[in-house]
């Protein structure tokens, strides 16, 4: 049974491993080429502009990625909350192509991983204070889902 996560209509029904190529390689297509005012238009008044969408994916990245490895890794894992504006607020120096290019890296790099694991991998158990019990193949769909999402905002832009 597919996992429920608050992007589970961006992702629909597609597997999550299949749809995070196609979604950062359309990322990619879409954002090469834009100059440094189309990276700093907002979405609307005090919305986060696409520099900082291309951070924030980069950072989600290292989130996720990080919270399934040690799920993996560690017995009775339990994730922590951060807050995204706070953390992005941190780098704002970054550039978007650097954010975008780190972005489509570490989802490599994360997709090898997800890739690899066996149905008993990605039911490994977690904890989260927002999210209660979770699975490892939650943190995937989510991470699919999410990306998704915010690929429809870049092509709104």
């Amino acid at each position: 049974m597919r996992p429920t996560t608050p992007y589970s209509d961006d992702l629909g029904d597609q597997d999550p491993v299949a749809a995070m190529p196609v979604t950062c390689e359309r990322i990619q297509r879409l954002t090469t080429g834009w100059s440094e005012a189309q990276f700093e238009r907002p979405l609307a008044p005090g919305k986060w502009t696409a520099r900082q969408i291309l951070i924030h994916l980069a950072q989600m990245e290292i989130a996720f990625g990080y919270r399934v490895r040690m799920a993996l890794a560690t017995a009775s894992y339990a994730a922590q909350n951060f807050d995204q504006d706070r953390w992005l607020a941190a780098e704002t120096s970054v550039a978007a192509i650097d954010a975008r290019d780190a972005m489509l890296a570490l989802n490599r790099m994360n997709l090898a991983l997800f890739a690899s694991l066996s149905a008993a991998d990605r039911a490994v158990g977690l904890t989260h204070p927002e999210y209660g019990a979770l699975t490892v193949d939650w943190i995937i769909h989510m991470l699919a889902g999410h990306q998704i999402h915010h690929l429809r905002q870049l092509e709104r832009l």
